[in-house]
């Protein structure tokens, strides 16, 4: 399984390194909202959660499965924007004007990515603002993650514009209360590191740039195509006539152990790479490895843990994602169970699931970061 990118025929001027405010904010989001996904920062987030406004704690739950459970591409816009520079801007405020420019449809369908992720790479089908049947299962899924996850779906579909000015006015009132601090604190390194990057790139080619960005990432002896070694399967293009040529790379201080790679169609790919790795708790005992390895070791259930790492599913929706039969999922999730790696909740009358990052955490750092990534 990985994600790769076509790159024939692209010269190293088109690939780029920088920082992006936007992108950035997406994942101290994702780190507030995730905290077990993340505990080299937990001394962070514990004191950011604690000090926010309920005002804005409440807000930013209406919104958190753009964040939270997968990353939605609008926090890369410019990626999106046909005719634009295809890299992202120097400022939090310059980086909200491109994603003001991102069309509704596309602004929609990022938004509601969790909604169509075994579509990913087809684009999503057609866009739930045109299209009944689009719309049915958006509302359809979302009333499976429960009311208020179904409340802002119907808004974002019938009042897009609305729910654009309230995402904006959010993601400013976040910059004032935690970000705009933090990314003063973070953003040298970030800086620092993109352009160290670009040296290497320069002086040493492509294979070496990659090597330095992450172990996960190759390229053929051609040249033609790079390959991000992850848990699930994509394609993207950096030739793209639509949005221009060109593979931007961005550096992270929150996004570890998440290796992210944009690749929806018509949008620019991205790689979002975290610049360095806090540590995670050591294993605990030979026999508790041994009985939740051996509940591991089926692939289904590794492909399972993938999209249960990320937020709650039901049965149903596991099955409709992994391409198998509800009972088939029925049995991993039983088998995950019984070696005390799932967590099962009630969400009206559908059944959550969840893995348990903390116990799964134990095993060791490759697997989850594996699983993570």
């Amino acid at each position: 399984m990985s994600v790769t990118i076509d790159i024939a025929g692209l010269p190293d001027e088109h690939i780029s390194f920088a920082t992006s405010p936007l992108a950035e904010l997406c994942m101290t989001l994702h780190a507030l909202s995730q905290p077990a996904h993340h505990p080299g920062l937990a001394s962070w987030t514990a004191a950011t959660a604690a000090g926010l406004d309920p005002c804005l704690a409440d807000r930013l739950l209406e919104g958190d499965f753009m964040w939270r459970s997968s990353f939605s591409d609008i926090f890369m816009a410019f990626a999106g924007v046909p005719g634009g520079t295809g890299l992202p801007a120097a400022t939090l405020a310059e980086e909200l004007d491109v994603l003001d420019k991102l069309d509704d449809e596309r602004f929609v369908m990022a938004a509601l990515e969790h909604c169509w992720l075994a579509l990913y790479n087809e684009g999503g089908g057609p866009s739930p603002l045109t299209d009944a049947g689009a719309r049915a299962k958006v509302l359809e899924t979302a009333a499976a993650r429960g009311p208020g996850r179904l409340e802002f779906s119907l808004r974002l579909l019938d009042d897009t514009a609305g729910v654009r000015v309230w995402m904006r006015r959010l993601l400013e009132d976040c910059d004032e209360a935690f970000f705009a601090e933090t990314w003063r604190r973070i953003e040298p390194e970030q800086a620092a590191d993109a352009r160290h990057k670009t040296e290497v790139l320069r002086r040493k080619g492509l294979p070496a740039a990659l090597k330095e960005v992450s172990a996960a990432l190759s390229v053929d002896e051609a040249r033609t195509t790079i390959t991000a070694d992850k848990m699930v399967n994509g394609a993207a293009t950096a030739t793209d006539p639509e949005i221009g040529p060109g593979l931007v790379f961005i550096p992270t201080h929150f996004g570890w152990p998440h290796l992210l790679v944009l690749h929806a169609p018509g949008w620019r790919p991205v790689v979002h790479y975290p610049v360095r790795h806090p540590e995670l708790p050591s294993p605990g005992s030979v026999e508790l490895l041994q009985r939740r390895m051996e509940a591991l070791a089926h692939p289904m259930r590794m492909l399972l843990c993938r999209s249960l790492a990320r937020a709650p599913y039901t049965t149903s929706e596991l099955a409709t994602v992994h391409g198998i039969t509800p009972p088939e999922v029925s049995r991993h999730l039983s088998a995950l169970k019984k070696a005390g790696l799932l967590h099962t909740r009630r969400q009206g009358r559908y059944a959550q699931h969840q893995l348990d990052l903390a116990a799964v955490a134990r095993i060791g750092p490759d697997f989850i970061e594996g699983i993570l990534r």
